[in-house]
């Protein structure tokens, strides 16, 4: 079933993913993926960086997945074990200090639909114990209780951390990590992504005008140029506030590009990645032959014109130079 999905071309259930705006190839592979493990009844673990739209993925796999009950999302972040099992399985009447009723947890009232478990990578190591005895056993208790019950809910998590890296070092019980991840969904980060930006940009200026009541601005193409070698750190989320900020600040028919450039050139995340930059002696040494000094500017100055989108204003500053300069240098090398 699940080879027949991925050869197909074509989403079975397109609208189920219109609240991810995308024409990334990875995403649509990732769409096909989800689709094809949406009625599988075991564990989703959805991983990526913050603001890539774990928890939209998270309803996709829902709404795929045909289950008539609720979706119920919970950030599991800073829960203590105790709070963590009141939380999730409830309690009886009298079970703790102030307790004066009897309490279904998000099990219960997620039963027949989807849990979502968001920020799994920082629960604690009682609480993981008991998530695990939820998932290969399907019951739970309730706190104060000692008899067991039963749960009819599908288990989706999501985590911002490498899971796999706090499992090596003892932090994460391995046998949960398994567990979660029968299926796993990896959400690209938005520098991996840079072909949904104009699209994204549209879509948010949008959504942004429609909810602060504006006439909907246009921006100089410029814009995209400017975010384009911009590594994105908090990602989708990121790009959203960052437009919604500088509408919510326009008075004019065109908005301007100022507030753009003072967040992302003169931001430490710079331009273009960031991840640990390599070595250069690492690369020169895996070189069999040098390249000259004129031949490393050419290939420098071609790639920062490149991902500058040949914007010569970012490229000098991504270069380090003046832009002057760097004109003189492009008309000398033409």
């Amino acid at each position: 079933a699940l080879k027949d999905k991925l050869l197909n071309e074509n989403l079975t259930h397109p609208d189920i993913f219109e609240p991810i705006v995308t024409r990334n190839r990875k995403m649509l592979s990732l769409f096909k993926y989800t689709e094809a493990i949406a009625p599988s009844p075991e564990p989703v673990l959805i991983t990526g960086e913050t603001g890539v739209g774990k928890e939209l993925i998270a309803h996709a796999v829902h709404t795929a997945s045909g289950r008539k009950g609720p979706f119920i999302s919970v950030n599991i972040a800073g829960l203590d074990d105790e709070h963590f099992s009141d939380t999730l399985f409830g309690h009886r009447k009298g079970s703790f200090t102030g307790a004066a009723s009897h309490r279904d947890g998000l099990v219960a009232k997620a039963a027949g639909g989807t849990l979502f478990l968001d920020e799994i990578g920082n629960l604690d190591a009682a609480s993981q114990i008991k998530l695990l005895r939820l998932l290969q056993e399907g019951e739970y208790y309730p706190l104060g209780s000692d008899i067991p019950q039963k749960a009819d809910v599908r288990i989706l998590a999501a985590t911002n951390v490498d899971v796999g890296n706090v499992r090596n070092h003892g932090e994460f019980r391995r046998d949960l990590f398994y567990r979660l991840q029968t299926h796993q969904i990896t959400l690209p980060p938005l520098r991996e992504r840079k072909d949904d930006l104009p699209i994204l940009i549209d879509h948010f200026f949008k959504k942004s005008s429609d909810r602060l009541g504006k006439i909907l601005p246009t921006y100089p193409k410029e814009l995209l140029s400017v975010l384009n070698c911009y590594a994105f750190p908090g990602n989708i989320r990121e790009l959203e506030a960052m437009i919604f900020d500088e509408v919510s600040k326009n008075d004019k028919s065109t908005i301007s590009i100022t507030g753009f450039k003072d967040r992302v050139l003169g931001s430490v995340a710079g331009c273009v990645d960031t991840s640990p930059p390599q070595d250069m002696t690492k690369i020169l040494e895996a070189m069999d032959t040098l390249p000259t000094i004129k031949e490393i500017r050419e290939a420098l100055v071609a790639e920062t014109m490149k991902r500058s989108q040949n914007n010569q204003t970012i490229a000098a500053r991504l270069l380090g130079i003046s832009q002057p300069a760097l004109s003189k240098w492009l008309k000398a090398h033409a």
